[in-house]
């Protein structure tokens, strides 16, 4: 590896150029709105705004999950939230999830509304307010959470570490692509070894840590992440294969899958869902 660097860091760091990459428009070191805008609210009582990356994709999973084992409550409006716009630093937006992240929900259902942000929370939230995908004994919720919580803590490794730098960074830096390949593929390492012993990260249950997971490491060993599977090799972690693939065979994880998505097959992109009919109307068109 080169070790050579032109760069010194200042005493004192400041803004005063872009960022670059791909992202550089909306990077900022300030927090709040940028503009004026409300959201825009439906008929049913979870509002969720969002877009279909990894985060927003584990909403929509759980969603459609508690849908298709009868929970007519789990109804939702899922309006599309254009980050590279700038939509999440509307100001009402901000007053949803002061962070400006995606997936951000609003329930209605209540007598005031509940704002609910940062995706694990949302899971974690709509899990224990329908009594589905968390396990009921102590031990069982204890390893469920124990997942979860990596999830929130791993995944920023993978996607704004790794995947910035090797899918997004204006320039290729060896340092910073070697250093976040080896943690993800220590990652799925970890991964690998608690599948080899168990169908689902908690258990012989598939939970809400599966379905945080599934997105992020499910999707970079089905190839759908940054390009990277070859580059990775992937095809090492067997039994992440086989966990992401029984999950990606469930029909609710397929829908989740399509609901605020902006890339990929037209016929597989719901960029806004406000009923199950939506899925319907974008059946036939693959069909046709």
């Amino acid at each position: 590896m080169t070790e050579t660097s032109d760069y010194t860091p200042p005493k004192v760091w400041t803004w005063n150029k872009p960022s670059g990459g791909t992202f550089a428009s909306i990077n900022r070191p300030i927090a709040g709105p940028t503009h004026d805008k409300e959201l825009p609210v439906g008929k049913h009582p979870l509002q969720l705004y969002s877009l279909g990356t990894p985060n927003g994709v584990k909403v929509t999973i759980l969603l459609e999950e508690l849908l298709a084992l009868g929970f007519t409550g789990a109804e939702y409006d899922a309006w599309l939230i254009k980050i590279g716009d700038g939509d999440q630093f509307g100001s009402g937006f901000v007053d949803v999830n002061p962070n400006s992240k995606i997936p951000a929900l609003l329930d209605r259902s209540g007598p005031e509304p509940i704002r609910v942000f940062e995706s694990g929370s949302i899971l974690l939230y709509l899990a224990e307010k329908f009594g589905a995908f968390i396990p009921k004994d102590v031990a069982g919720r204890t390893e469920m959470l124990n997942w979860l919580f990596w999830q929130m803590g791993s995944a920023p490794y993978l996607g704004g570490g790794f995947g910035h730098f090797y899918a997004y960074a204006p320039i290729k830096i060896e340092y910073a692509i070697d250093r976040f390949s080896m943690e993800v593929k220590r990652q799925l390492d970890v991964l690998d070894r608690r599948l080899a012993e168990s169908p689902y990260l908690a258990g012989a249950e598939y939970t809400i840590a599966d379905i945080a997971v599934f997105p992020w490491y499910g999707g970079l060993v089905k190839g759908w992440a940054y390009g990277a599977a070859e580059f990775l090799s992937v095809h090492e972690y067997k039994n992440v294969i086989r966990w992401a693939d029984a999950i990606y065979d469930r029909p609710a994880v397929k829908r989740g899958r399509m609901v605020n998505r902006m890339t990929g097959e037209p016929s597989e992109q719901l960029r806004e869902r406000h009923d199950a009919s939506d899925f319907e109307t974008k059946t036939q068109d693959k069909l046709a």
